[in-house]
């Protein structure tokens, strides 16, 4: 019997903390596709043909489990089409192509650092639109507030406060990465720019993407749509921005590495794992995890790549890493309160529930029901 009670009090827990170890995962992954994707770059591969590359490998990918786990698909419709259209275009095209252009101009863990701004311009977003509810007056809406304020805080100190370096690692290409950023540095405030637009391109992925997956609730298959949709979206431009027929040459290398883990990461798994934890805990609570990325993404930077660590870098992860969890607690209030019955649910029980034994007591009983009512 208590083995009984204990198996279904884990289960209960291990699908409460789902959504969590879900995101957290996920940064992980996306991590490493900053990484690779930085690697890739600096060894000469053109940004629109990773990509081209990027989606069509994570279609291919997704597609035979779509067809095997989701075989009752819901019915297309122009508009979840054309939503999805949208989606390849925001993410794929828009979000891929800048950040990757504004990464090259800066760093791998400084492109992570500007995408910290994405849960403060999700949780804008949403409120224009009406997707998230937000009052002042309530602890949960200040503690999301606050915690937004101070996450983006967080990611802006680290940008603009480097302070002393610090070497965790000895790395060979520290040297080189010195120098490079030197060199330049006349272009880190494009760089910064076309990274600003990227996270705007994300933002409103969340949040179409949270809308589309309610009206096309089966993930497999939506997210290998957008993959699609944006590897044709993405071929289009390449073909009229890049047209050195060398550069869609892959070899056994970054060319192929890149496209390859970040297609079925970041392109693949990202898209279904972002749709199953938005579908139950919606955008903004996706998108307060993304800071984590850029503490994991400034190590591996660190190790891999000899990008330079700096003490405004280590104080602006400890900011952003309390703005996440005043966030994440705001929103983990909001769930709480939506599993509980509303007002006029708990007046209509109570109303059905009221008993009846005297005349008396049945006149007060209806002046009571009506005045419910």
């Amino acid at each position: 019997m208590m083995e009984k009670i204990c198996g279904a009090n884990f289960g209960k827990m291990l699908n409460q903390g789902k959504p969590y170890l879900l995101t957290v995962g996920l940064q992980f992954g996306m991590a490493g596709t900053f990484i690779i994707t930085k690697a890739s770059l600096d060894h000469g591969m053109s940004r629109f043909v990773l990509t081209v590359y990027r989606n069509v490998i994570a279609a291919f990918a997704l597609a035979p489990f779509a067809l095997i786990f989701e075989r009752n698909r819901p019915k297309m419709t122009m508009p979840v089409f054309m939503q999805i259209m949208g989606l390849g275009f925001l993410e794929p095209v828009i979000d891929q192509t800048f950040t990757c252009l504004g990464m090259q101009y800066t760093s791998a863990s400084f492109a992570s650092a500007i995408m910290n701004a994405v849960p403060s311009v999700t949780f804008v977003i949403a409120v224009i639109l009406r997707l998230e509810r937000m009052k002042l007056k309530e602890l949960r809406s200040q503690a999301k507030v606050i915690g937004t304020m101070v996450t983006f805080g967080g990611a802006l100190l680290m940008t603009l406060y480097k302070g002393s370096e610090i070497n965790l690692f000895n790395h060979q290409n520290t040297s080189h990465h010195q120098s490079h950023t030197q060199e330049g540095h006349k272009h880190w405030v494009a760089g910064t720019l076309f990274l600003c637009l990227g996270c705007l391109s994300w933002s409103c992925f969340y949040i179409l993407q949270s809308i589309t997956v309610k009206r096309y609730p089966a993930e497999l298959s939506l997210s290998s749509l957008i993959c699609l949709m944006g590897a044709l979206q993405s071929a289009v431009v390449a073909v009229i921005a890049d047209r050195n027929p060398r550069a869609w040459a892959i070899g056994f290398d970054f060319t192929l590495y890149g496209p390859l883990y970040a297609g079925i990461m970041s392109s693949g798994i990202a898209y279904y794992v972002q749709g199953l934890v938005m579908k139950s805990r919606g955008p903004v609570f996706m998108t307060s995890f993304n800071p984590l990325l850029m503490i994991i993404v400034a190590t591996l930077g660190s190790f891999l790549l000899g990008e330079q660590l700096y003490l405004g870098s280590i104080i602006g992860a400890i900011i952003i890493v309390v703005g996440l969890y005043s966030v994440v607690w705001g929103k983990a209030r909001d769930y709480e309160i939506l599993k509980l019955p509303s007002i006029e649910a708990v007046k209509e029980m109570e109303t059905q529930q009221l008993p009846i034994t005297s005349s008396t007591h049945d006149s007060r009983e209806l002046e009571t029901i009506n005045a419910v009512n």
